[in-house]
């Protein structure tokens, strides 16, 4: 049960040092309780007390972590049923499948797949993020074979090993080494050899049963034995069991506190289906609820592309706007000469903006102010996208240093702010631009610096 900020104060040393750049060990507390703040940011506290309260306050649903570096996998540490009820926390994997039974040309084609289907959209680059290679063929030399061919084909992939065989598993994990993979998966006939490998090498397993009753008994009796790091697969291979299971699982975890089905979940699609569009489907599904991890057949862009989006929106913090960093953006590749304009941090504003300044052809410098997250006329409405506050970002910015000109386009909704920023930057000549986007390109091509 989690701990009250209370409770938590009572264990802190109370020296109100402010070294965890929070002013008193009560607000400190209080954030620790609401999940803002780790416990390990206090210098002072003990171990015990670290161990006590980081198990109090884990989310029912467990993090597991695995890969290496900017490309390491996070999945689970979920603590609610519905995203606007707080949010989501880490996004659904999607995981693309090799076999050891596949040519290689099958095998290079996922690689480069996976490598080149990728997408930017709002500032985010969305992308697959995990390949699994399977020993199909129960050998341990070909498994490791094409697991070498993945470490080395995809540097940024996060890896899950699937093999009903502890001895090929090892060799395989082995070749993984500090990109530490999943290992899938320690069943009924093989939960002891799999539980003492993913021990020895410190790697999360997964856990698979032939129902959810299956399972839980293999959770359970894993827990006991010290295993903390898993996910699950309830052996579900149909659409309607696979949704059934995501919901029970997940429910009985936020709403019981119920341990053994506290993990993440790992789904797959292909082998539900063999059809590439209903297997889109089933995939679409299950991000939708609550699958950790969904494992493909293949990654085709018009597949892939729709589910990223799909995931993108489910993923996203309702009570948190998308932004773009503050800062002076260069477009089409502006020189001294060019055109100044200036707007929020607000993501959808900045890409349609700079979409149309750069579809106009004219280079142009671009510069961002944040506004936390608010469009043009909120921003300025809530006091954030002031004449005053503008001023000073313009003068920091270090504009000043890239153009010839003092001329700063403002966006259209802001002409009544045009007298109070003459004034706060008496040397620019503020120019109205339009007030619809989409009215840029004209705007710039028929633009010349003031004289």
């Amino acid at each position: 049960m989690a701990l009250t900020g209370i409770q938590i104060l009572k264990m802190l040393p109370k020296k109100n040092c402010g070294e965890c750049a929070i002013p008193t060990c009560l607000a400190f507390a209080m954030k620790v309780a609401a999940g803002q703040s780790e416990i390990g940011e206090c210098p002072y506290v003990s171990d015990e007390v670290k161990e006590q309260i980081g198990e109090a306050s884990a989310p029912p649903i467990r993090t597991v972590k695995f890969g290496a570096g900017d490309s390491a996998f996070t999945t689970g540490g979920e603590t609610c049923l519905f995203r606007h009820e707080k949010r989501f926390e880490n996004p659904t994997g999607i995981a693309v499948l090799v076999t050891t039974e596949m040519s290689d040309a099958d095998v290079d084609g996922r690689i480069e797949r996976f490598k080149s289907l990728r997408y930017e959209r709002v500032g985010v680059l969305l992308k697959a993020d995990l390949i699994a290679v399977k020993d199909s063929k129960n050998d341990g030399a070909s498994f490791t074979a094409l697991t070498n061919k993945v470490l080395a084909g995809a540097e940024d992939a996060s890896i899950i090993l699937i093999s009903d065989n502890a001895d090929n598993m090892k060799a395989a994990a082995a070749a993984c080494g500090e990109r530490k993979p999943l290992l899938y998966a320690a069943t009924v006939d093989n939960g002891d050899a799999m539980a003492a490998l993913a021990k020895e090498l410190a790697c999360p397993m997964a856990v698979k049963g032939k129902n959810i009753d299956e399972t839980i008994g293999l959770t359970e009796k894993f827990i006991a034995a010290g295993l903390k790091d898993m996910m699950i697969d309830t052996g579900a291979r149909t659409l309607r069991a696979a949704l059934e299971d995501s919901v029970v699982a997940r429910r009985s975890a936020i709403k019981s506190k119920f341990k053994p089905l506290g993990f993440s979940s790992i789904t797959f699609p292909c082998e539900i289906t063999d059809d590439p569009l209903m297997e889109a489907m089933v995939a679409s599904v299950l991000i939708a609820k609550y699958a950790g991890i969904v494992v493909l057949s293949d990654l085709q862009g018009d597949i892939l592309f729709p589910l990223l989006l799909e995931r993108l929106n489910i993923f996203t913090d309702p009570q948190r706007p998308m932004v773009v960093q503050e800062d002076v953006y260069s477009i089409s590749g502006p020189d001294e000469n060019a055109p100044v304009l200036i707007t929020c941090n607000f993501s959808l504003t900045y890409f349609i903006v700079s979409g149309e300044i750069e579809g106009s052809k004219v280079p142009s410098w671009l510069l961002i102010k944040d506004t936390e997250g608010l469009s043009v006329l909120t921003a300025w409405a809530a006091g954030k996208f002031g004449a005053d506050m503008i001023a000073q970002f313009m003068k920091k910015s270090g504009i000043e240093d890239k153009v010839k000109h003092r001329e700063l386009i403002i966006p259209g909704y802001l002409a009544s702010m045009k007298g109070e920023l003459e004034e706060e930057l008496p040397q620019w000549t503020i120019t109205i631009g339009p007030r619809e986007a989409g009215h840029l390109p004209a705007f710039l091509k028929e633009w010349k610096p003031a004289a």
